[in-house]
Order: C-alpha cells, then sequence, then structure tokens
C-alpha cells in the first residue's frame, strides 16, 4: 500500500490534486476533517481545549468555536504551541488508524494523506512519496483575494504564519505546479496516478 503524503499552502491547489487522485480511486484521507472529528463535541481533545483555553472557546451546542480559537491563537507562538500539544498527538493516532483501516479493505490501495500541514508537523513521517502541490505567493494571494473574499493583508497573513515554499519543496519528492490553467494541475496529478499505479 503506497502511502502519498499531499501538501501545499494555503490556496496552492492541493484540493483540487487530492480530488483528482479520488476520482482515479486513491482513498483520501483529510487531515483537515481528522482535526475536525477528533474535535466533536465530548471528544477528549475538546475537553482539554476547553480546559486549557477556557468555555468561551465553545458554541452553545458543545461544539467547537473554531473563529473564536483561532482568534486566540493567531499570532500567538505560545497559545499556539499548546494547542498544538492537545490536537496534534490525536490527530497523528486517528490518521494512522485510518490508513490502517483503508490497507485493511485493500491492500493495494493507494492511500493519499491529504495535509496542509506536513513541512509543520509530519515531515519525519515515513511517506513512500512526498508531494507538494506549489503555486507562487503572489498567484495564491490573488486567489484568496478573488475567490475567499480575504483582503491582500489578511491573505498574506495566513500564508505568512505557514511553512514557507522553500521548507515545503525541500520535503517534495514529486512537485505539481498549480500556476496554470487546470488542465494542466489535472495532466501533471494524471502523470502521477500512472506512475503511482505502476509501482503499486
Amino acid at each position: 500500500m503506497p502511502l502519498i503524503a499531499l501538501t501545499g499552502g494555503i490556496a496552492s491547489g492541493k484540493s483540487t490534486v487530492a480530488s483528482r487522485l479520488a476520482s482515479h480511486g486513491a482513498v483520501v484521507v483529510d487531515a483537515d476533517a481528522v482535526v475536525r472529528d477528533v474535535q466533536s463535541p465530548g471528544s477528549p481533545v475538546l475537553g482539554e481545549i476547553e480546559k486549557e483555553f477556557g468555555h468561551r472557546m465553545l458554541r452553545p451546542d458543545g461544539s467547537l468555536d473554531r473563529a473564536a480559537l483561532g482568534a486566540v491563537v493567531f499570532g500567538d507562538p505560545d497559545r499556539l504551541a499548546r494547542l498544538n500539544a492537545i490536537v496534534h498527538p490525536a490527530v497523528r493516532d486517528e490518521s494512522q488508524r485510518r490508513f490502517r483501516e483503508a490497507a485493511s479493505a485493500d491492500p493495494r490501495a493507494v492511500v493519499v494523506y491529504d495535509v496542509p500541514l506536513l513541512a509543520e508537523t509530519r515531515a519525519s513521517d515515513p511517506w513512500d512519496l512526498v508531494v507538494v502541490a506549489h503555486a507562487p505567493v503572489e498567484v495564491r494571494v490573488a486567489r484568496l483575494r478573488d475567490h475567499r473574499g480575504m483582503s491582500e493583508a489578511d491573505a498574506r497573513a495566513r500564508i505568512a504564519v505557514q511553512a514557507s515554499d522553500e521548507e515545503r519543496l525541500r520535503l517534495a519528492d514529486v512537485v505539481i505546479d498549480t500556476d496554470g490553467p487546470l488542465s494542466q494541475t489535472e495532466a501533471q496529478t494524471d502523470e502521477l496516478w500512472a506512475r503511482l499505479t505502476a509501482e503499486a
């Protein structure tokens, strides 16, 4: 079972690559979905977040108020480190459980871990291949501004708190250049899939 890490900065086109791989038959494990699941109401992780950051981090229905939590940790390295110490071990355990589940269902499955913070949190894991979706910063700023309604300042701030392009590209076995038409991104992804299935 090939285990592929797919990463990229915000607005890099990573989700487009993940969707294309899924359309070919890859089992995609979405790190953001894993994070949401381990922080679900009643979970130990959510209890720890409430204990560390206060009851105001919860909505009236008991779910996590992500905007409130983000406002507390954004730009505060100490608080962000405390949050990561709560969340990351649980995400690692759950993602690995999902990898094992996929392998059990189909030992030949190509499993893709769609993980935005690979360089920050999981770079040393034993991936068979690391794929980076890459677009220049200015392109990503324009995407955040034009498609997500962010101001340029907010877009640059979001990009700045993530790993640099250089840090991500140093990890890459394969780079998919998303700074072009969708058809070019899809063609590069199709080539990657052909490589993965030839090797499987």
